[in-house]
């Protein structure tokens, strides 16, 4: 982006919540089933059918508020927002437009080590609507109603947000609360956690918003990231060609890069919103709202900070463990188990993430439990292993899910730890490699190195590196001293 120009973001965050029945009917939330087999006349929106709210729905979207800092509405209803679309065959969605359930909160985070704070304008709750799948051969396209009912929370961002690194950043903290309340699966590649970007650029020191475009249902990280950088470019090469900036809703293209716009962007009188006459207000009262506040779990920003103060985990590493609740609650086990949170942490970050992300798949489904990542520690630890060893170790736990201990014991990987066997491995290598006796005599200290490595080398990295290092400068300064 041009250094004269700002942008100016705000973001709709879109996450299915975890109910098993829809939002005004029984019918089930499941994902992945045959097109059209969990629908009703009530979710299909049939003539004279009357919906019933689900409390769940209430619930978690209280739990969301509360978690975020907002303020819980005591009174609230639910209006028509109407619109058509293939997808919504009732030809309206039923949502939440003037009384919204939450309101005035806010999140905190960190973006490139520097503290930001966003402000929510609101949090609704809402009813999804169905899915159209385009059928690129025969050009026809067919309608799946299953997602229509599933109950929503929309969580609507001030525009606060001044650069992609910040947007991404944000909807991750979103991801780790929704994560930590157990409200949402989070699953982006499935559409259960989207957003909606809205997004205007204006010249520095301009007090004034430029005119806003959206870009709907971006469902990664990635594609967040490069939609956004897309549309900045756009907006700021249409202002300096002297172009004019339409306010429209935009569709991203994440295979080709692109983004295009798909029709002229609707205000909240377009939607024709009145109070659903089906639905009576919702009204809570203060023991209601106070209970679910005292049971909410630990939140990621108050984990993370015990792991630095409690544990003495940088404040970089507990950052990333605790973005994943997941990622945290296997954390603790191997901490648990072994007692070195520092190390647990070290082969989270490196082994552990590079062998998820080749693989891509999420910690929960690793073949290995916590505490066989503690046990591999222990191992460590005492010395039964090397830090060599335990890598290999690693690669069959992570391939086969067995214990490190089976392994090590299987493939006869114990450490040699006996002084007089590493001593004569040290005074062969030695003998075989007189240059580098000559070198270490000259004062070049990298000939250590070279010797360490051939002896580890002789030992199939089974020696105690420890003890390695010592009895190798033993014999070398008794050859220097002559």
């Amino acid at each position: 982006m041009r250094e004269d120009y700002e942008v100016i973001i705000g973001l709709e965050v879109h996450a299915e919540l975890a109910t098993k029945t829809k939002i005004y009917c029984s019918c089930s939330t499941e994902f992945g089933s045959d097109p059209n087999t969990h629908c009703c006349p009530i979710c299909t929106g049939m003539p004279g059918v009357l919906p019933v709210l689900n409390e769940k729905v209430v619930e978690y979207a209280v739990k969301m508020g509360l978690a975020t800092n907002c303020k819980i509405a005591r009174f609230s209803k639910q209006d028509r927002k109407n619109y058509f679309y293939p997808d919504l065959p009732k030809a309206y969605q039923t949502s939440q437009y003037d009384l919204p359930l939450c309101y005035e909160g806010h999140v905190d985070f960190k973006v490139n080590g520097e503290p930001k704070t966003v402000g929510i304008t609101r949090i609704h709750i809402e009813e999804d609507a169905g899915k159209l799948i385009h059928d690129p051969y025969t050009g026809d396209t067919l309608v799946d109603l299953n997602r229509c009912g599933v109950p929503l929370i929309e969580i609507v961002s001030e525009p606060d947000i001044r650069s992609k690194d910040e947007a991404i950043e944000y909807m991750q903290t979103l991801k780790s609360i929704l994560e930590y309340l157990e409200i949402c699966d989070c699953k982006m590649q499935e559409g259960s956690l989207r957003c909606d970007v809205n997004l205007s650029v204006r010249k520095k020191g301009e007090t004034k918003f430029g005119t806003r475009t959206e870009t709907k249902n971006l469902n990664s990280f990635k594609a967040i990231g490069r939609a956004i950088e897309f549309e900045i470019d756009r907006q700021i090469k249409e202002l300096e060609n002297g172009g004019t900036i339409y306010q429209e809703t935009r569709r991203w293209d994440d295979d080709k890069g692109i983004g295009y716009a798909m029709r002229t962007k609707e205000d909240a009188h377009d939607y024709r919103y009145f109070p659903e006459p089906d639905l009576a207000p919702i009204v809570l009262s203060d023991d209601y709202v106070n209970g679910i506040e005292a049971a909410l779990p630990e939140m990621p920003n108050v984990r993370r900070e015990r792991y630095i103060t409690e544990l003495g985990l940088p404040e970089y590493d507990a950052t990333q463990i605790t973005n994943s609740k997941k990622m945290a609650e296997f954390f603790d086990k191997a901490v648990a188990k072994c007692g070195n949170a520092k190390l647990v942490s070290n082969w989270l970050m490196s082994d552990v993430s590079r062998k998820l992300n080749e693989a891509e798949m999420e910690i929960d489904n690793i073949k290995f439990t916590a505490e066989d990542l503690g046990d591999l520690i222990t191992l460590i630890d005492k010395g039964t292993i090397s830090s060599a060893i335990a890598k290999k170790v690693f690669e069959d736990m992570f391939e086969t899910g067995d214990a490190p201990a089976k392994i090590v014991e299987s493939k006869g990987l114990v450490q040699i730890t006996d002084e007089s066997a590493i001593r004569d491995l040290v005074i062969s290598v030695i003998n075989e490699n007189e240059q580098s006796v000559q070198d270490f005599i000259n004062g070049k200290d990298k000939a250590v190195g070279f010797i360490v490595g051939q002896t580890m080398k002789a030992s199939k990295g089974k020696a105690n590196p420890g003890i390695v290092n010592k009895l190798i400068m033993e014999e070398l300064n008794k050859r220097k001293n002559g």
